[in-house]
């Protein structure tokens, strides 16, 4: 197909400008009518705003990602199906959504759809596969750089990981007419991340001229945390809105796209690389303006932005607070429970969950043992009395002893060790279980992501349960939220005895997690070193940890993996979190020490 580039006289004496409602929605993989229906109403919100254009995520009509459920014909067959009720809902806009297109193969999609027509279908040129993302499992990749004019606006769409490339769909689409960048994305939430694609979207929009708009997704799916903070770039770079961070928003907006005219005008650069553009599979495709919209004359006012910046522990806690609400009600469990034991793990668990889903659906169990200490009671009690939930207490000294009674001949000549330990956390967790098999709960475990990564837990013990909240949250990190937690009560809502005293499991006599551990603030650098940033042992070494420190926590992460294999899932806040970010063999001989 023969280039085409928009002629500049068409710019002239033009003033132009858009109103574009970008719907952060938080769906749910599989839930195609309820995507629908939420589709449907942030479209007739966007048109009560007077917006021209409304655009939706990357996969919204089936939630992302839908992993195997792509392999079902099923099940695209009736999301196109989906699609085309959404489709029908478009009078008088112009609408952009994500779906999964059927041709010779399957595509992640976008389609552009006007006034109850579908004028065309993007397909993703770049698909991800790294880290939680599979695409080049299930999708094939896009091959044509469509612009669309519709009016006097000229604008170009890709998905996510297109905008990362800066020889990509965005600068072919800017350089053959586009003046605006629609990019809709499902982007996981990591910890810092949102600084980092504001960093690209800023330079992507400077170095095209062109507006970006950015949108994202948000809410939980299973291990992803999708946090919203959509954002528009205009030509110079500068952010010109920004969506909520964790929260479901629609972003209107005004766009001037006379000024990415007048703009260019100033970049001879940019017209030498007009004239330098190879010939592809450009196409500049009619998109018909909705006839309400052209007889629009007055607009309503835009609505207040929302956003609303957030320090770390805040947007961590934000995080975990928007994970847990999703995965439970998501899945429908009817309650959750926590193992309390007056530590800090479970107090930071049941408060967020408690923020999550209220006092109404979170139960505290209490399980003390011979050497469960009466600090442990107290600042267990104090801290389901703050939060204002129920807590149960149900003693596990008889059945420990009837368990070292049942197996006394078997041990017979045997000192006790770890195995008596891992006693005592079996029985928790069948009672955690009892629990939820009789009530329907969803026991929320409370092992954090120090522990799991030295297989400082117990298999069927403390790591029984359903989903691991603070899976990928280090120990430190802990202790930072729950400090912002009482900071923002302005009280102490986690006692403040659980903050200061020593960590310890209580499963022996004066035991400590020292005695087994290196201290956290010791432990936790190496495992982000040796875990999330790949560095070898040298290397560890020169940050001025010693050699035999370095050596035991490397060889308890290798030799703990078939334990983090048969843990429950947990969100994820790190660049390399345990499940599918991080897949080593259980069985290796390699040493890296």
């Amino acid at each position: 197909m023969s280039l085409y580039k928009v002629p500049l006289m068409d710019y002239y004496f033009r003033m132009k400008e858009l109103r574009i409602a970008l719907a952060q929605i938080n769906p749910t993989v599989g839930d195609l009518r309820g995507n629908v229906e939420k589709c449907i109403a942030y479209m007739r919100d966007a048109r009560k705003y007077g917006a021209e254009m409304v655009v939706f995520p990357e996969l919204c009509i089936t939630g992302y990602p839908p992993e195997d459920l792509l392999l079902k014909p099923q099940f695209v067959s009736d999301n196109l199906k989906a699609l085309d009720k959404v489709r029908e809902a478009t009078t008088g806009i112009v609408a952009i959504v994500g779906f999964v297109d059927r041709n010779e193969d399957i595509y992640n999609a976008a389609a552009v759809i006007s006034n109850k027509r579908v004028v065309d279908v993007y397909h993703k040129m770049y698909l991800p596969n790294y880290g939680p993302f599979d695409e080049y499992r299930y999708f094939q990749s896009g091959t044509r750089y469509p612009v669309y004019k519709m009016g006097d606006v000229h604008f170009g769409v890709n998905i996510c990981e297109d905008i990362w490339y800066p020889e990509g769909p965005t600068t072919i689409q800017a350089l053959s007419g586009a003046e605006l960048i629609l990019n809709i994305n499902a982007s996981p939430y990591t910890v810092g991340k949102a600084d980092v694609r504001e960093s690209k979207i800023v330079t992507r929009a400077d170095d095209s001229a062109a507006i970006v708009v950015y949108l994202n997704t948000v809410g939980g799916q299973d291990e992803l945390l999708f946090d919203g903070g959509s954002i528009i770039a205009d030509e110079k770079g500068d952010i010109i809105a920004r969506g909520k961070l964790f929260e479901e928003e629609l972003i209107v907006c005004d766009l001037d796209i006379e000024g990415v005219f007048m703009h260019r005008l100033q970049h001879p650069l940019r017209r030498q690389q007009v004239l330098n553009l190879e010939e592809t599979n450009i196409e500049i495709i009619d998109v018909p303006v909705p006839k309400t919209t052209a007889k629009a004359k007055q607009k309503p006012k835009l609505p207040k932005p929302g956003f609303c910046p957030m320090e770390e522990e805040e947007e961590i806690y934000s995080a975990l607070t928007l994970g847990v609400r999703d995965y439970v009600n998501k899945n429908g469990f009817k309650g959750t429970l926590v193992g309390m034991s007056g530590g800090i793990d479970s107090s930071l668990v049941a408060t967020i969950a408690v923020d999550a889903l209220g006092k109404g659906n979170v139960t505290g169990l209490f399980m003390p043992s011979p050497y469960t200490s009466r600090e442990s009671r107290e600042d267990s009690r104090a801290l389901c009395k703050n939060l204002g939930i129920k807590l149960l207490e149900i003693p596990i000294e008889k059945i420990f002893k009837s368990y070292l009674d049942t197996l006394k001949g078997v041990f017979k000549g045997k000192k006790p060790d770890t195995t008596e330990e891992n006693l005592q956390a079996r029985i928790r967790g069948n009672l955690l279980m009892a629990l939820s098999n009789k009530f329907g709960w969803l026991v929320l475990t409370t092992g954090n992501k120090s522990e799991m990564s030295v297989g400082y837990a117990t298999l069927y013990g403390d790591m029984a349960g359903g989903f691991a909240m603070l899976k990928d949250v280090a120990k430190t990190t802990v202790y930072a939220l729950a400090e912002w937690r009482n900071a923002k009560a302005e009280k102490f809502l986690i006692p403040e005895r659980v903050i200061w005293k020593e960590p310890t499991a209580e499963l022996a006599p004066d035991q400590l997690d020292t005695d087994s551990l290196p201290p956290y603030e010791v432990l936790d650098p190496v495992l982000q070193a040796y875990i999330e940033e790949e560095m070898s042992f040298d290397e560890i070494l020169s940050m001025g940890c010693a050699p035999k420190c370095a050596k035991d926590v490397i060889r308890m992460i290798d030799r703990s993996e078939y334990k983090r294999r048969q843990s429950p899932p947990g969100i994820k806040i790190t660049p390399r979190a345990f499940g599918k970010d991080r897949r080593f063999p259980i069985t290796s001989k390699y040493k890296s020490y």
